[in-house]
C-alpha cells in the first residue's frame, strides 16, 4: 500500500516538473494565465462592483476614459467599464454550460458508440459524420435564426452542434480501452454495460475529457462572439464581449477603443484557454512534451 502510495507521489511530482518546465520556456503562457485569472475573478466579482452597466446618461454619452468612467462611456452613457466587466462575465458563462453540454453529448455518444460497436458504432459515426460536414458557423447561425435569441438559446445552440469532435476523441479512446483486462474481466462478470462505461471508461478517459474541456469552452466562447456580433446571441440591454463589438462599429471613428478593449478581452482569454489546456495535456501525459523534444 505504502509503495502504491509512493508510487503515484512520484507521479505527480513527474507531471509538475514537466508543466513548470514548460512554463519556464514559454512566458506567453505564464502572462496570459495571470490576465485570464484576472478576467474570471472580475467576472465573478461583478455583481459587487458599485456600477449599474444598465444605468443610461444621455447627457454624458460617448465621453473618453477618465478616473469617474475608466473606459468611457458608451452611446447612451453606460459605464463601459461596467459593461465589459459584465460582458465578459457572459462571454464566459456562455462559454462553461456550452462547454458543459458540448462534453455531455460528446462523452456519451462517444463510450456509447466505441463500447458497444457495430450497428449503434456505424449510426452514432454517421450522425457525427454528417453533423461534422457541415461548417458549424453557418449550422448554429442558421439554428439561432430560428430561435429567440438570447442567453438560453445560445448556450444551447452552441452546446448541441459542437460535440462532434470530442465524441470522436472519446470514442478512439474508448476502442482501445474496452480491450483492456480490467474491462474484459468486468463483461465477463455481468456487470451492466452503463455501470462499465460509468465506473471504467469514462474514468479512463477523463485526462483526454479535461483537456477538450478548455479547447470546448475556448471554440464557445468564440462562437458566442461571432453570433452575438452578427445579431443573432446576446440581445440589449444584456451585454456580451460580441454585442460590445457590434454596438462599437457606429462609433469606430471617434471611439476606436469601444472595440479595441472587447477585442483584445476575447483574444487574451482565447488565447489563456488554449495555453491551460496544452498544460493540462503535458500535465496528463508527460510523455507528450518529451515526444514534442524529440
Amino acid at each position: 500500500m505504502i509503495r502504491k502510495e509512493n508510487i503515484r507521489k512520484n507521479k505527480r511530482s513527474t507531471r509538475m516538473d514537466s508543466v513548470l518546465l514548460v512554463l519556464k520556456h514559454d512566458k506567453a503562457a505564464i502572462i496570459s494565465l495571470i490576465l485570464l485569472a484576472v478576467i474570471i475573478l472580475f467576472a465573478l466579482i461583478a455583481p459587487f462592483l458599485p456600477i449599474d452597466p444598465n444605468a443610461t446618461d444621455v447627457a454624458n454619452r460617448l465621453k473618453e476614459p477618465s478616473f469617474q468612467h475608466l473606459f468611457g462611456t458608451d452611446e447612451v452613457g453606460r459605464d463601459y467599464f461596467a459593461r465589459v466587466i459584465y460582458g465578459g462575465r457572459v462571454s464566459l458563462l456562455v462559454g462553461f454550460l456550452a462547454m458543459l453540454t458540448s462534453l455531455t453529448i460528446g462523452v456519451a455518444v462517444g463510450t456509447i458508440s466505441g463500447f458497444c460497436g457495430g450497428l449503434v458504432d456505424m449510426i452514432l459515426m454517421r450522425i457525427v459524420d454528417v453533423l461534422y460536414s457541415i461548417p458549424w458557423m453557418i449550422l448554429v447561425t442558421v439554428v439561432s435564426i430560428f430561435l429567440k435569441p438570447g442567453l438560453q438559446s445560445i448556450i444551447l445552440v452552441i452546446g448541441l452542434f459542437t460535440w462532434m469532435e470530442i465524441a470522436r476523441l472519446v470514442r478512439a479512446e474508448t476502442l482501445s480501452l474496452k480491450e483492456r483486462e480490467f474491462v474484459l474481466y468486468a463483461e465477463f462478470s455481468g456487470i451492466h454495460i452503463f455501470t462499465i462505461i460509468l465506473r471504467h471508461i469514462i474514468p479512463s478517459v477523463f485526462p483526454t475529457i479535461i483537456v477538450s474541456a478548455t479547447t470546448s469552452m475556448a471554440d464557445a466562447i468564440m462562437t458566442e462572439t461571432s453570433l452575438s456580433f452578427l445579431g443573432v446571441g446576446i440581445q440589449q440591454p444584456m451585454s456580451s464581449w460580441g454585442s460590445l463589438l457590434q454596438s462599437a462599429q457606429g462609433t469606430m471613428q471617434n471611439t476606436f477603443y469601444m472595440a479595441l478593449i472587447p477585442g483584445l478581452l476575447i483574444i487574451i482569454t482565447i488565447f489563456g484557454f488554449n495555453k491551460l489546456g496544452n498544460l493540462l495535456r503535458v500535465y496528463v501525459e508527460p510523455k507528450v512534451m518529451n515526444d514534442e523534444k524529440e
